[in-house]
Order: C-alpha cells, then structure tokens, then sequence
C-alpha cells in the first residue's frame, strides 16, 4: 500500500468517526442529517482510493450511487423535517414520539 493510499484512508476513518460521533450526540435532526452526509462522504473517499489504487472505475461508478442516494436522502428528509416543524414548531429529536399530527 502507498502512502497515498494509507493517508487518504485515515482521512476516511477520521471523517466517518466524527460522523458517527455527530450521529450519536446530536439532538436537531438537521445536524443528524449533516452527519449521515458526512459518513456517506468518508464512504465515497475510501471508494475513490480504492478505485484509484487498483485502477479500476468500479469505485467510482460506485461513488456516483452513493451521491445520487444521499442527494435524495437529503431532499427527502429535509422535506420531513420541514413539515414536522411546521406541525410542532421544533425539530428536536428527543421531542419526536410520535409520527402522526
């Protein structure tokens, strides 16, 4: 393994803990979402070196799924939480027992 290779996945690890951290210790469910991004992120960069160090495109033809999955992740749930906060007026997950109005 070249140093790029092992640089980059420790990048990956470090992005993807502080989203799993974010995920676990954050009440808004905005910040919840950011941090899912975030993992998803560091998922795509260890895809990408992958990809790269054994120059093949699988990695980044699994790359484009990821962004076109958290790209409607994102617009699907912020939409949910929009409406949520205009039926309860917060955004807090802790707050959120029930699904209905």
């Amino acid at each position: 393994m070249t140093s790029y290779m092992i640089n980059n996945l420790v990048l990956s690890l470090a992005i993807f803990s502080i989203g799993i951290i974010g995920f676990l210790v954050k009440r808004n469910a905005i910040a919840i979402l950011m941090a899912i991004e975030l993992m998803l992120n560091a998922a795509n960069l260890a895809f990408v070196t992958f990809a790269y160090s054994f120059a093949s495109v699988d990695g980044t033809i699994l790359v484009l799924f990821v962004i076109t999955v958290a790209t409607a992740e994102a617009a699907v749930g912020l939409a949910i939480f929009i409406r949520i906060y205009r039926s309860r007026g917060t955004i807090d997950v802790d707050k959120m027992t029930t699904l209905h109005g």
